[in-house]
């Protein structure tokens, strides 16, 4: 076996993103890892519900030994032995009645599976849109895509949505196994082609997502942007309300959105969304925020140069950043400032050898 990877969970904000890339990679490289002051950046330090689930779906895709996995524990130890394709069935909810996010658990285990010898089948129940994570729309409209670019064939559907606090989501996820992961090198966007969007309720009037709706497509024509927002009636255990826009570019796509919650207006719901739009747009950058980070992963495994531009240089990123590099000799380099544009260039591969 590898020797032991130690992983200080602190490091940076100190949130659940340290613990779900290394599972993925010790999973994925078969490395060991011992971790500790897990989320100690966190008001509730700690394993919660979601990263409960992260640690137990990785464990038993790679046939994992795991010491530590306790709701509230600061420290882990997993030990993978081997990724194993198959159908798999994950609830968030099973842990402790939460909506934690699937997307977070869709994160940590598809990479994972890539390296299985057949097809996998993964249902994950839980939170589909809910904060701080990346919503079911997002993973499918801008995430997936961009995968088929580096040869990762992934396909997502979703059955019930689920909003925080019921959650009852649920998503399906066919991961084929990747041969090869390619390097991503995509050096403009391209100009803007179309913004395309949903203004959803669950449970709620539709009055609701109407007035999203035309609050978006006003601020949208302010700018000399059309764009083209559909309504949908979410079906859901619970309630909640969500607006989604696709910005589709020459070479690239982009997503962003907003939550609904009590007492908030539907109108800032969709000033949230299409202002982050806006400065993604006006910064000319070639990947938003949220995809940047999550692709930090996949281009240090493709064996080649990767190299793109983000519209905000994120701590998530600067974390993905770390984590690799204590996993993998990959070189990565952020030519940016936290907040703001930067440029990520990383020469990947399993073995970390430069090409």
């Amino acid at each position: 076996m590898e020797p032991l990877v130690h992983i200080d969970g602190s490091y940076g904000e100190g949130g659940g993103q340290i613990l779900r890339t290394s599972l993925t990679l010790s999973a994925l490289l078969q490395i060991p890892f011992e971790a500790h002051s897990i989320r100690a950046g966190r008001k509730n330090p700690g394993l919660m519900a979601q990263h409960l689930t992260s640690v137990r779906a990785t464990a038993k895709a790679s046939q994992a030994r795991v010491d530590g996995d306790q709701f509230r524990s600061t420290k882990l130890r997993f030990e993978p032995h081997g990724v194993v394709s198959g159908r798999y069935g994950f609830d968030v909810a099973l842990e402790r009645g939460s909506a934690g996010s699937v997307g977070l658990i869709f994160q940590t285990i598809v990479p994972v599976l890539l390296y299985g010898d057949s097809l996998s089948e993964v249902e994950i129940e839980g939170g589909t849109h809910v904060p701080f994570s990346p919503p079911y729309h997002y993973i499918a409209e801008v995430f997936v895509p961009t995968l088929k670019k580096m040869g990762v064939h992934v396909k997502a559907s979703i059955d019930r949505w689920g909003f925080y606090p019921l959650g009852g989501g649920k998503i399906v996820v066919n991961v084929e196994p990747a041969p090869e992961v390619l390097p991503l090198w995509v050096s403009e966007r391209g100009s803007l082609r179309r913004v395309s969007g949903i203004s959803a309720v669950a449970n709620l009037p539709a009055s609701i997502a109407e007035r999203q709706r035309e609050r978006a497509m006003s601020r949208l024509r302010e700018r000399g942007v059309q764009g083209d927002i559909g309504i949908v009636n979410a079906p859901s255990p619970g309630a909640g309300s969500f607006l989604f826009l696709l910005a589709e570019y020459e070479h690239a796509v982009s997503g962003f959105s907003s939550l609904g919650a009590r007492g908030k207006p539907a109108e800032r719901v969709a000033d949230e969304a299409v202002e982050e739009f806006l400065v993604h747009n006006e910064r000319n950058a070639v990947f938003d925020k949220h995809l940047a980070d999550q692709l930090i992963v996949y281009c240090a495994l493709a064996n080649g140069e990767s190299r793109f531009t983000t519209s905000e240089v994120s701590n998530h990123l600067l974390t993905n950043k770390w984590v690799v590099e204590q996993f993998l000799p990959a070189k990565i380099s952020v030519n940016g400032t936290l907040g703001q544009w930067g440029e990520i260039q990383i020469f990947g591969g399993k073995h970390g050898e430069k090409v």
